[in-house]
């Protein structure tokens, strides 16, 4: 248990370092844009140096997101503020959204005219930089965030990766209007990069929109569970079984079958081995809830083909 404990604690502060990170990394990225933006006059970069905005909104949001997810229960909420990763989530998929249809309107307004820009090599040797910068720290939080199952920090490098396709559909531009003198292919490029954003964000969306309702976890994880549950000589089947995710963490809980004349201290450590099986299969950061129910002695193989049936059912209805 004491190790447990000390892993957890030890994800929290990798978590909270990692968003940390991003903090830094966009607000460096958002002032280096903005100005090199304004100096050569392309507002192709303008129009990035407020996409970075938006990714430093959201690295700020996940950050705050993953601090407040580490609070433990108490009497306010029982069962702890996980909840807050899927909401900081959820925010930054609109955050995306957003940032697409932001970027679609500052591009038809290129249509319409013809910028002059200057000195143009410092705006590619800027994107070229942001590209390193975002691979780099989006590949640290997607890391960290498998590590962790933090849906904060995964939204956050998610999000990041979608600013690497915005910052090479502006470097094409820059470089077709250096090197051939096609003004229009920026605004061009910038379209098809911002449709390609907006789909990302409205996977995430309906992602996290998912998990804020208490969406059932997906039918292979359940599955798993139940392999866990009947691998038990004296497990003869179950029912109710209900799971549901709440940032990290996953609570699961189910109502187990022993036979009747089994003794209250037998169907108690048999609980026990269930709870500490699942945790270590599936990870420290879930939460099981078993509710023993007395019933006669079945076929066991009867059993575990009609909770196989059930699960691929539902599991078909989720999808």
């Amino acid at each position: 248990m004491r190790g447990k404990i000390m892993d957890t604690a030890a994800h929290g502060v990798l978590k909270r370092r990692t968003a940390y990170l991003s903090v830094i990394s966009n607000t460096i990225l958002v002032v280096l844009k903005l100005c090199v933006g304004l100096y050569v006059g392309a507002m192709s970069l303008i129009s990035e140096a407020m996409h970075s905005g938006v990714d430093l909104i959201a690295a700020m949001i996940a950050f705050w997101a993953v601090r407040k997810a580490m609070i433990p229960p108490d009497q306010k909420y029982d069962y702890g503020y996980g909840k807050y990763e899927n909401l900081s989530s959820a925010i930054e998929a609109v955050l995306i959204v957003l940032a697409a249809v932001m970027i679609i309107y500052e591009t038809f307004d290129k249509f319409r005219s013809n910028p002059q820009i200057q000195d143009i090599e410092y705006g590619i040797a800027i994107m070229f930089v942001s590209i390193i910068i975002n691979l780099l720290v989006s590949r640290r939080l997607i890391s960290v965030a498998r590590k962790t199952d933090s849906q904060a920090l995964e939204a956050d490098g998610l999000h990041l990766q979608s600013d690497v396709w915005t910052s090479v559909g502006v470097l094409i531009g820059l470089c077709g209007i250096h090197i051939l003198g096609w003004y229009w292919l920026d605004p061009v490029v910038a379209i098809a990069v911002a449709m390609i954003i907006f789909r990302a964000g409205y996977k995430m969306i309906v992602k996290s929109t998912r998990d804020l309702t208490d969406a059932s976890l997906s039918a292979e994880y359940e599955k798993k569970i139940s392999n866990i549950f009947m691998k038990y000589e004296a497990v003869l089947g179950y029912h109710n079984l209900r799971t549901r995710s709440s940032g990290a963490y996953k609570m699961i809980d189910a109502h187990i079958n022993f036979d009747c004349g089994m003794s209250l201290g037998d169907v108690h450590k048999v609980c026990d081995a269930i709870e500490m099986d699942i945790k270590k299969t599936m990870g420290a950061t879930v939460d099981v809830v078993i509710h023993p129910e007395p019933v006669e002695r079945v076929s066991r193989t009867t059993c575990k083909l009609n909770l196989d049936n059930n699960i691929s059912n539902k599991g078909e209805k989720n999808e």
